[in-house]
């Protein structure tokens, strides 16, 4: 099979899809892989290197291939010649792109749609990718706040440890409360979830009162919508947490819809002046109400930071691991150097949006009903 490693044309999107490790890998499995000039340079990964994988490095036109990575999301009018496709592809929140795919006869693969099981595991890149957004939250909250985050003994006194709090306890919520308890702040969370706390708890952080839900939880191990009760004492438990934190991290997302609105801005207003919040979920239209995504913005002295691809400024692991999901998917569905697009298989049927010129999941059908 013919993989083309595709040239990311998001801007300051860092990561590629293939890192040499893998593309190696795949060569030794019979594959030819073709990578774009320069797809892995912002990543640190350079042209040779992929040559020295076993690739061949191309510029200009694309060659025909039979499947196209990227990172994404990654537009019809990108692809190129090919049979097929995988990335992120927002399909559920932009589903003209899936049909945009589908009109073009390409077999599509969406990775954020990856089946949160123990089978898929290794390919799951939302996981991967959640991982480096949660480092680099507390890393981005640290260089804005004015102040140490562990405690210091110093020989002009001893300077108190600054107080954490993480809202949502997802992979990025747990990367994030690990990375700060490291850095030697007080560091609490909360989720929805039930089975969130005990994971909280395991990484030294106290799991703040608030409101918990079996139903809130759905079969894949994400969060799901809420009442607008629960919402409200939601609210009500979280304000004076909210306010006695000098960083606040924000994760909480909901596949497909947007992200609920956890934090007001009376409560942002209520911080410390120089505190910090972190919403990591502005690219679904934030967890707090000021949020704008890509920007910060300033709500009284409090900056409130709307990244959009924080891993990106991880980008060498970070595509390390999501070469590695993409390359597990592969082999999963690469059989005698065919594709094999099974829609009953489990994970094949749960991330292929389009195949034979038709939008095949269910959820991207009803997505694209609603827009239109």
């Amino acid at each position: 099979m013919h993989i083309r490693v595709h040239r990311e044309t998001q801007p300051d999107q860092r990561r590629v899809a293939l890192v040499p490790r893998t593309v190696k890998s795949l060569v030794g499995q019979g594959h030819r892989v073709s990578v774009a000039s320069g797809a892995g340079t912002a990543a640190g990964y350079p042209d040779e290197a992929y040559t020295e994988a076993g690739a061949d490095v191309f510029s200009g036109s694309p060659p025909e291939a039979d499947l196209v990575v990227a990172v994404g999301p990654l537009e019809a009018d990108d692809v190129g010649p090919a049979r097929g496709v995988i990335a992120f592809l927002d399909p559920l929140g932009s589903p003209q792109r899936v049909a945009a795919l589908a009109e073009r006869g390409l077999t599509a693969f969406a990775m954020e749609l990856i089946p949160r099981t123990t089978k898929a595991q290794a390919m799951d890149a939302l996981s991967s990718q959640a991982t480096s957004a949660g480092y680099e939250a507390v890393l981005l909250a640290a260089s804005r706040l004015p102040r140490f985050l562990p405690m210091m003994m110093t020989a002009a006194g001893t300077i108190r440890p600054a107080k954490v709090l993480v809202i949502g306890a997802g992979v990025a919520g747990l990367q994030a409360i690990a990375t700060a308890r490291r850095l030697g702040a007080v560091v609490s969370g909360y989720d929805i979830r039930p089975a969130a706390a005990e994971q909280v708890k395991s990484l030294g952080a106290t799991f703040v009162g608030g409101p918990v839900e079996e139903a809130a939880e759905d079969a894949g191990g994400y969060a799901g919508e809420v009442t607008e009760d629960t919402r409200r004492r939601q609210l009500e438990a979280l304000a004076g947490h909210v306010a006695a934190s000098d960083i606040v991290i924000t994760t909480a997302q909901v596949p497909g819809r947007r992200a609920p609105r956890l934090i007001t801005t009376g409560m942002i207003e209520d911080m410390k002046p120089g505190s910090v919040v972190v919403d990591l979920a502005a690219a679904s239209g934030g967890n707090c109400e000021p949020t704008v995504a890509g920007e910060t913005v300033v709500v009284g002295e409090v900056a409130v930071i709307g990244p959009t691809d924080l891993a990106s400024n991880t980008a060498g692991d970070a595509s390390e691991m999501y070469a590695r999901n993409v390359a597990t998917l592969i082999e999963y569905l690469v059989s005698d150097g065919q594709l094999v697009v099974d829609l009953e298989d489990e994970i094949t049927g749960g991330c292929c949006v389009a195949h034979e010129g038709a939008i095949v999941d269910d959820r991207v059908r009803s997505a694209l009903e609603g827009s239109s």
